[in-house]
């Protein structure tokens, strides 16, 4: 009797370093970026920008950590993590926020009932 091959791990996503994307990404699931991507990421997962990543658009997803840098529109459906290391400019929209010491934010943060209720739907670059 044949059995289907499904992965018992889903991996996530991987931009790796040195990897540099013009363009849209669109997933279901998890994705690090420790390259650098010029575009808009939706994703119905987690968005993790590691150390050495960097993000120049518009991000709209369910989780985020940012250890990088980011320059752009953000929302977070549930929670977004500013580690230490992170340079976030930009606009926010976000259920709950964490803030290490030594991260930097530059911008507006809206929090609670106006946050995005769900991920879908595409990034509409005239906002």
């Amino acid at each position: 009797m044949a059995k289907n091959f499904e992965p018992e791990n889903k991996l996530p996503n991987m931009i790796g370093p040195g990897t540099k994307i013009k363009g849209d990404i669109e997933t279901n699931g998890d994705i690090k970026i420790d390259g650098s991507i010029e575009g808009n990421v939706i994703s119905k997962g987690r968005v993790l920008i590691g150390q050495n990543g960097l993000v120049t658009g518009e991000v709209k997803c369910t989780n985020c950590d940012i250890y990088g840098s980011f320059d752009g529109k953000l929302h977070v459906s549930e929670l977004l993590s500013l580690k230490a290391s992170s340079k976030l400019h930009g606009d926010v929209k976000t259920s709950k926020l964490s803030i290490e010491p030594g991260a930097i934010f530059t911008g507006t943060c809206n929090m609670g009932d106006k946050a995005p209720k769900t991920v879908s739907g595409n990034v509409d670059a005239k906002k």
